[in-house]
């Protein structure tokens, strides 16, 4: 008996460490972008609101932290952590190559496709060929800028600093179709009263090089202790029934994708 508990207890210790970087006693700082429905909005009151930021405090709880949320926008937000105003991203940032070259990412904490959004009954085919000439707003600085400008070169892209920009536009005209992820499009867009004359257009798009591995959380290089925290408190809420609580509040279906290898 007094085995079990001595093993038991180091186990304790040992659970207790994967949450608890150096600075554990210090103010953990998250960078989010406020600006990006359902994952991330602001209410009237300046209340932020939606799944990434209702993940941010339950890893933040999880990881025994006190947690702010810093408000920053799209096109700054790897500048301001590498500047330091904050100490990580929990954003709907796609794990990418090119990303990695400038910050540290967790495992993922979902992963879902992008697709195209056009009037109802306008005919668009989701292709290089039928897309040529046609206007197609993006929000600037995303993956899904990438895989226009690789896949897509001979379509007029429009870029915006905020998806909620793109949707305006869609609505009022201005533009042909729009991409971004397609859980983004159908809760922030789709399900609402603008976005009643609107479809998906064609399938699921990827691009490896673009869309990359799902979105995790960005850290500094080398902040390898926070990574790891982060990655222990995720693997726990998927599995103390934390993730599916607040999953399920946002969405209909888990987000979260198939794991690595399934």
């Amino acid at each position: 008996m007094k085995r079990f508990v001595t093993t038991l207890a180091a186990a304790a210790v040992l659970a207790a460490a994967a949450f608890a970087p150096a600075t554990a006693g210090d103010k953990l700082r998250i960078g989010v972008e406020g600006a990006y429905p359902p994952f991330s909005w602001k209410e009237a009151d300046g209340t932020l609101m939606g799944f990434d930021i209702d993940i941010a405090m339950a890893l933040c709880e999880k990881m025994g932290r006190e947690c702010e949320l810093v408000e920053q926008d799209w096109d700054g937000i790897i500048p301001a952590l590498l500047a330091k105003k904050y100490d990580a991203i929990v954003a709907s940032m796609s794990i990418t190559e090119e990303r990695k070259k400038r910050v540290d990412f967790t495992q993922k904490y979902y992963n879902e496709p992008a697709k195209f959004v056009a009037p109802k009954g306008s005919g668009l085919e989701a292709t290089p060929e039928a897309m040529a000439g046609k206007s197609v707003g993006v929000q600037r600085g995303t993956i899904h800028q990438c895989y226009m400008e690789k896949v897509f070169p001979d379509t007029e892209l429009r870029l915006y600093g905020t998806q909620e920009e793109v949707f305006l536009d869609l609505s009022a005209g201005r533009i042909d179709a729009q991409i971004s992820s397609s859980i983004q499009a159908e809760e922030g867009f789709l399900n609402t009263d603008a976005g009643q004359g609107y479809e998906f257009v064609g399938g699921d798009q990827f691009l490896l090089e673009c869309h990359g591995e799902g979105a995790g959380i960005a850290v500094r290089k080398g902040d390898d202790d926070l990574r790891e925290s982060f990655n222990a408190a995720i693997k726990a809420i998927r599995g103390d029934g934390t993730y599916n609580e607040i999953n399920s509040k946002y969405f209909k279906y888990d987000i979260y994708g198939a794991d690595p290898g399934a």
